[in-house]
């Protein structure tokens, strides 16, 4: 003998859907995350960068200096309260086919809309591993052969050292280092924009040192 089958309460079901709805989207609103934010990230101005090109090894490449470690004090010498002179820089992990490298300093720290500009370097030979300290702040160098310098936030060309506001509290100065696959087509005194205008599209690697 079969058993006598339930009446299904459809009008029950519709509504402890609709509740659980309601209470999702109001568990939304009150936390501000919505279904897919696990894949939508929004980069502020001051962390926009290029990043590599498809298939581009940005792992392999990596950035050093002999003056100070990843995310330790930058030595006075190298700062707007002692020598103000460039530190010396190291690298290896140069991927195969990059023709230029590019190197930018900046402060995300700085108490304006955009990281304060601390360093544009630009046409380094890709054969180039290292950077000697102290290198002249002139718009075209012989150190490395063909390389030419850019203008900082300070108005001038070639490296400024950190030289925070009293009182601001610490300060992180990103050196970031770019390997090209393409020669760049950029006059001497470029800015930052400028440098990161003309890298579109042709970054096949990245690395930084923060001090």
């Amino acid at each position: 003998m079969s058993k006598t089958s339930r009446p299904v309460n459809w009008w029950g079901i519709g509504v402890t859907a609709g509740l659980m709805a309601l209470a999702g989207c109001q568990k939304a609103e009150k936390t501000g995350v919505s279904s897919n934010s696990a894949t939508n990230q929004t980069v502020s101005a001051k962390q926009a960068d290029p990043g590599p090109k498809a298939g581009g090894d940005s792992m392999a490449l990596t950035l050093e200096s002999s003056a100070f470690d990843s995310n330790q004090a930058i030595p006075k010498a190298y700062s707007g309260d002692g020598k103000d002179i460039s530190p010396p820089l190291s690298w290896s992990g140069i991927p195969e086919g990059a023709k230029e490298l590019a190197l930018i300093c900046d402060d995300p720290d700085a108490p304006m809309e955009e990281p304060f500009v601390h360093w544009v370097l630009y046409k380094i030979p890709a054969g180039t591993v290292k950077l000697p300290e102290g290198l002249p702040t002139q718009a075209s160098l012989q150190t490395p052969q063909g390389a030419r310098q850019g203008r900082n936030t300070f108005g001038n060309i070639g490296y400024g050292g950190p030289a925070p506001p009293k009182g601001h509290g610490l300060h992180h100065y990103h050196f970031k280092l770019y390997a090209l696959d393409s020669e760049l087509d950029l006059e001497a005194g470029a800015t930052k924009k400028a440098l990161l205008d003309a890298m579109q599209g042709h970054i096949i690697a990245q690395t930084e040192l923060v001090g």
